[in-house]
């Protein structure tokens, strides 16, 4: 095993060279304007995205999952990732869909909604056509505009990914940043103008159920705002734009537990980046994310663990077996040590309607969706 002031070196976190064309030591240093060191800030941020989509590639590549739109997105060479990385990215992705999988395929009534921030590359709106396919669900994606008209210009040049959309969808002409349909919305704006204290400057945000029994994902992208930013956020999406009675859910996936060596190279490493993650330091711990959930509303229910929790108990001992042949992984200390500091969370409230069919005995539906998953706290 390697020394703790070795781990985790930032090239076997984030892969081997450069990530998302970020080089050097960071930008916008003593003598920099505040502007100028926010607009490299963000940057950097919405760098990572191509990072996270050659992520993907390379897992789908070496059969860790089955993506057939990961490469549809990817903007760079494909590069193989180190064995190590494979198999986070494997975890991260088998814990967020086994929620939703969860969420989409428990039965209620009406209309089902998710809510994206920071999509980015991400792939899981078509992955879920397909998984889903009579699942009545309207699917919203936020994130910055470059990245946004990035992702619709991806849609433009392949028709699978315009086809999935739907034959009536298919206004894609010409340079955008967002696009609207009754199934999917990609909203291109920076989740910032979502803490706006006056609800009047609020961005619109087209074809957003308040009523729909709503999903909200972070995945890797409310870690890089002011907590009390990100409490503004969350309160405006639950209360503004769903109705305060609305059945909601927020699932997040971060990293925790800055304060071990691990943890405190790995934020090293990434400031010089300029990446900087605020709730990291805000909540340390999984007892920190549960309380985080109960904070913004999510009263009824909320489940916090670790990805090595993950790796040992959500996936089955089949499952282990099949992706432990795809490739030689020596470093079992170092990978259980990595997924040590990332976490799922996931919390919800069940809103009115729900808590009469619970009166019924039947439970509400987030309550019904994750019951039964290892980490669960309902009540």
């Amino acid at each position: 095993m390697s020394s703790s002031n070795q781990i985790p070196n930032l090239r076997t976190l984030v892969g081997r060279g450069r990530r998302g064309g970020l080089r050097g030591r960071a930008r916008g240093g003593p003598g920099a304007s505040s502007e100028s060191s926010a607009a490299v800030r963000d940057s950097a941020v919405r760098a990572t995205d191509q990072d996270a989509a050659g992520s993907r590639v390379s897992c789908v590549e070496l059969g860790y999952l089955d993506d057939a739109y990961a490469k549809l997105f990817a903007t760079q060479p494909s590069a193989r990732r180190l064995p190590l990385l494979n198999r986070g990215s494997y975890v991260r992705t088998t814990a967020i869909d086994l929620l939703i999988d969860r969420f989409l395929a428990t039965p209620t009534r009406g209309l089902k909604q998710i809510i994206s921030l920071g999509a980015g590359t991400d792939t899981r709106y078509w992955r879920l056509r397909d998984k889903h396919p009579d699942t009545p669900l309207i699917y919203h994606e936020l994130d910055f505009p470059a990245n946004a008209a990035s992702k619709l210009l991806s849609v433009q040049r392949h028709s699978e990914l315009q086809d999935a959309l739907g034959a009536s969808d298919l206004g894609l002409a010409g340079p955008q940043q967002s696009y609207h349909s009754s199934t999917y919305n990609l909203h291109a704006l920076d989740l910032r103008l979502l803490a706006a204290a006056d609800t009047a400057s609020l961005p619109d945000l087209p074809n957003l159920s308040p009523s729909a029994n709503t999903l909200i994902l972070s995945e890797m992208c409310l870690c890089y705002l002011q907590p009390q930013m990100v409490k503004q956020i969350m309160h405006t999406l639950t209360t503004h734009y769903l109705s305060p009675d609305t059945p909601a859910s927020l699932v997040l996936y971060e990293p925790i537990r800055p304060n071990d060596a691990f943890g405190r190279t790995m934020i090293s490493n990434l400031a010089t980046r300029n990446i900087h993650l605020p709730t990291l330091l805000t909540y340390p711990e999984l007892t920190d994310q549960r309380a985080r959930l109960n904070e913004y509303g999510f009263v009824d229910g909320r489940g916090a663990v670790d990805t090595a929790f993950v790796w040992r108990e959500w996936v089955s001992g089949e499952e282990k077996e099949r992706v432990g042949q795809l490739e030689m992984l020596d470093e079992m200390e170092e990978l259980e040590l990595l997924l040590r500091h990332y976490c799922v969370c996931w919390g919800w409230r069940d809103g009115d309607e729900h808590r009469d069919e619970e009166r019924d005995g039947e439970g509400g539906l987030f309550r019904r969706a994750w019951e039964g998953v290892q980490g669960n706290n309902a009540g």
